[in-house]
């Protein structure tokens, strides 16, 4: 499973205000309509389901909201840089600013976990995060993204 098959230089935004957590699952909506031809709605809608669960801010400002949906071919990510954190009910109770969703087919099992331990894995790295935040490109973004993980994969 590498970055580069799941997250599009395309589906990585700077986003400069974002209001609440449901606006921000709008946004994601949007990017997934761009960028995979996914339904904004039904984007929204899973993602949502999926934090009635639980929250998906894992801390340290991250967050990592992931969703099942029909008319998903393959796993794919986008991944949003808040200028303002938002809160997200994170586990730290801090308010996020680095976002990476995940979309699966509604039929995937281990590719989406294995997915999501990657980003999981690579956004647990402070230096990654710090990087991130200095550089607020997309391009520069995704760069550092898929540079991580074959730093961490030597």
């Amino acid at each position: 499973m590498e970055f580069s098959t799941i997250l599009k230089p395309e589906a990585v935004r700077i986003l400069s205000r974002v209001s609440s957590k449901k606006r921000l699952m709008h946004e994601l909506g949007d990017v997934a309509a761009a960028v995979h031809g996914l339904d904004p709605q039904d984007v929204v809608d899973a993602l949502l389901e999926r934090e009635s669960l639980g929250p998906t801010g894992v801390g340290h400002g991250v967050a990592l909201p992931h969703a099942r949906l029909e008319g998903v071919s393959e796993v794919c990510g986008a991944f949003l840089l808040l200028e303002q954190p938002v809160e997200f009910d994170a586990v730290d109770r801090q308010p996020v600013d680095l976002v990476f969703a995940l979309f699966a087919p509604r039929d995937a099992g281990v590719e989406h976990l294995k997915a999501l331990a990657l980003v999981s894995r690579t956004l647990r790295d402070k230096a990654v995060c710090e990087k991130i935040r200095a550089n607020p490109d997309p391009a520069t973004i995704h760069a550092i993204v898929t540079e991580a993980q074959s730093v961490q994969a030597a």
